[in-house]
Formats: structure tokens, C-alpha cells, sequence
């Protein structure tokens, strides 16, 4: 049997905040999440969507790529840089579409965040059998709109068989 080819679509902001911003906060190491990915889910293209580009993070963008990851960016109106949050759901929820009405060649989306505004998209993707999985970056972050999804479409990147595989340890 062939291997699934499928992509990730990930929320960079959701998934920052859902590990460094609660109780226990720890730190992703971005190759070995990609290697994680890859064995794990079949991820051929793992897209990292992230708000507007910041001359500060740099060195950030830089480690997503070299890790493999495809950024993408939100575009902004100069004006506005820094007084919004990066707010990529359209941009995913659009990427994901326009991948299927193009009707490219994949097998199913996996999607990283806690975000609930998934949540029609992910329906509608699980009817259209091109949905793997929405892995959340923890309980906390995980939005009440998913609580009837059965669990073969989910999981938690911050349970401890998967967090150690993908935790960035600090010396």
C-alpha cells in the first residue's frame, strides 16, 4: 500500500501561545516536531502560517525553514503592523480550499491549533474523507467546539509520549 501524502496547515501563533502560555510552558524544537510530522501523520508539506513579518524574528524564520516548514505569511496593511494579533484562520481556512477546488494532489490535511474557527472547515473536511487529525497544542487550547469529534481526530502535542518526542530541551 502507498503512503498517504498529506499537509499540515499550522496556526504559529495558536500553537506558540498554547505551550508557552499556560501553567507549565515549555518549547517546541521545530526539526524534531517536523520529523514527528513526517513518521507520524505522512506530512508531506507542513505549512507555517504565521502574522506579518517582523524584522526581529528573523532567526525564528529562519529555524522554521531549515527545519522544513513552509512560511506563510499574513499580509497586513502597514499601518496596522503591531496593533493586531496575526489572525491567520482565513488564510488557512482559504489555503485548505483553494488546495481542494484546485483539486491538488493530497490525501488528507492535518491542522495545528486550538482554534474553534476551524471547526466548519474541519467538518466539512472529515465529510469530504480529507481530514486526518487537529492536534492541539493542550487541553487549555483546545476549543469546546470539538468536544464531539470522536477521538481518532484529535490529539493533545502536549501528552508526554508526544511532548517528549517534540520538546525543545534546554540546557
Amino acid at each position: 500500500m502507498q503512503k498517504e501524502k498529506n499537509y499540515a496547515f499550522i496556526d504559529g501563533q495558536n500553537l506558540h501561545m498554547g505551550v508557552t502560555n499556560i501553567k507549565n510552558s515549555w518549547r517546541i524544537h521545530f526539526k524534531k516536531f517536523r520529523t514527528f510530522l513526517r513518521d507520524k501523520y505522512h506530512i508531506e508539506i507542513a505549512y507555517y502560517f504565521l502574522g506579518c513579518v517582523i524584522e526581529e524574528k528573523r532567526d525564528l524564520y529562519t529555524r522554521l525553514q531549515e527545519s522544513g516548514f513552509v512560511l506563510v505569511f499574513r499580509e497586513h496593511n502597514p499601518a496596522m503592523l503591531g496593533k493586531k494579533k496575526g489572525n491567520v484562520d482565513a488564510d488557512i481556512i482559504f489555503s485548505v480550499m483553494k488546495k481542494l477546488y484546485q483539486d491538488e494532489e493530497f490525501d488528507k490535511v492535518v491542522l495545528i491549533s486550538g482554534d474553534g474557527d476551524y471547526k466548519r472547515m474541519v467538518d466539512f473536511l472529515i465529510e469530504e474523507g480529507k481530514f486526518k487529525k487537529v492536534l492541539f497544542p493542550n487541553k487549555e487550547f483546545a476549543s469546546s467546539l470539538y468536544k464531539k469529534l470522536g477521538s481518532e481526530y484529535f490529539d493533545y502535542l502536549d501528552k508526554e509520549h508526544i511532548k517528549s518526542k517534540i520538546a525543545l530541551i534546554e540546557p
